[in-house]
């Protein structure tokens, strides 16, 4: 694999901070299914697309994440979009509050919930291993959320930022991924996160808090046949 690390970030997390949690072989590897769908090859080539299709069992889906759209043998794309990566450039300073509660294991049902019905990305039963959450409570529900998912050498991804639609508008998302990402940055590595290019108020969002946009990337949304 040439290029940035992140040029492929799945690939370079399954290879690198999250190899413990890979299948797969020296050309295709995966996520536990109950993780994430994320799937990765370092090449685009008919041979190692191949042995990524050869991952995933039959009828299941799978998601890829690189600079170009790819698509192995013996599967049909669901959904492809453009996707925006952005690093933290100049982050701005993490809001202090004591709202803001670890989340972990006992939270786990109350995220998946949370994430099935506001979908920042794929959000599985057991997605929450991934990294550090965090969260608001209000009236005893939980409000909003957000975490790390991807883990690279010197790099680590802020995801799952969302807030339920009765709690909206009170500057939740702004607010959890600055302490999220300022962690992270405290930490000696650099935090990125992923947008759908189209969706400009979280671009935006990001864009106040101190996040650049780096690369253009595609998302793939794939089902074994």
């Amino acid at each position: 694999m040439t290029g940035h690390p992140l040029d492929r970030p799945i690939w370079a997390a399954l290879t690198t901070k999250q190899a413990c949690l890979s299948s797969g072989g020296p050309e295709a590897k995966r996520y536990p299914a109950d993780i994430s769908p994320f799937a990765a090859t370092p090449y685009d080539d008919p041979e190692t697309l191949a042995r990524l299709a050869a991952l995933i069992p039959s009828g299941a889906a799978f998601v890829t994440v690189a600079k170009a759209a790819a698509v192995p043998p013996g599967t049909t794309v669901e959904k492809a979009a453009p996707l925006i990566q952005m690093h933290a450039v100049d982050l701005a300073a993490a809001e202090q509050s004591d709202e803001v509660i670890a989340l972990g294991e006992k939270d786990a049902p109350e995220m998946l919930e949370l994430a099935t019905l506001t979908r920042p990305g794929p959000f599985l039963a057991n997605t929450h291993k991934l990294g550090r959450f965090i969260g608001l409570r209000k009236g005893g529900r939980l409000a909003a959320m957000a975490g790390e998912r991807l883990h690279v050498d010197g790099y680590r991804e802020v995801s799952a930022v969302c807030t339920h639609p009765d709690f909206r508008g009170r500057g939740y998302a702004g607010l959890l991924s600055r302490i999220v990402a300022n962690r992270i940055k405290s930490e000696g590595e650099t935090p990125f996160l992923h947008a759908y290019a189209d969706n400009t108020p979280a671009i935006r969002l990001y864009e106040s808090l101190g996040f650049r946009i780096e690369r253009e990337l595609v998302v793939q949304m794939l089902r074994r046949d």
